[in-house]
């Protein structure tokens, strides 16, 4: 019935506008202006810089005043020649500086898409799009990360040799370029 419906998108509404707040209060740290993981062990943010920080642009929960901290923190401390680099740790380890994976770049640049900062986005699109494009000239495959920092070099860390041709990664690469192009 139409009332179970209207009285079922009312609690979904609340539960979302209660996540929301959860969010900001657990995640968000006004003084650095970035979204950080939250350690409930310490009881506080972690501190790591990391793209994750974005899924709230991507889902579109983001403030338009968090969103320009963020799109700032973006350019001037993720942004490199290759893409944007994972977290700003350099610990040899996959998920860390110097490696860039696909899947976050694609909800970096749609994060900062949906809140307007085009030409940020457009730029970590051909920036990473190149990179890949190098990389499979010089050895014939997509790769699953990476490395967003030296454009000679491919990616490595972790607990697992490098991978060849991710469906995340060409899936992506293509996507970005449709969108590089739809806006040249």
């Amino acid at each position: 019935s139409f009332e179970g419906n209207e009285r079922k998108s009312k609690k979904y509404a609340n539960n979302a506008e209660k996540r929301l707040k959860l969010i900001n209060k657990y995640f968000w740290d006004r003084e650095k202006g970035f979204f950080f993981d939250y350690s409930y062990k310490d009881h506080k943010h972690t501190g790591v810089w990391s793209l994750a920080g974005l899924y709230p642009m991507f889902f579109k929960i983001a403030t338009e005043e968090q969103a320009e901290k963020i799109s700032e923190h973006i350019s001037q401390k993720f942004l490199h020649e290759g893409g944007l680099v994972t977290t700003l740790n350099e610990t040899g380890q996959q998920w860390d500086k110097p490696n860039g994976w696909a899947p976050l770049q694609w909800i970096a640049v749609k994060g900062l898409e949906f809140y307007g900062y085009n030409n940020l986005a457009e730029e970590i699109a051909k920036r990473f799009v190149n990179l890949s494009y190098r990389v499979f000239k010089k050895t014939g495959k997509m790769m699953e990360k990476y490395n967003v920092c030296d454009m000679k070099l491919e990616a490595g860390g972790g607990e697992y040799p490098l991978q060849d041709g991710f469906g995340w990664t060409n899936g992506i690469v293509s996507a970005m370029e449709m969108m590089i192009n739809r806006e040249s």
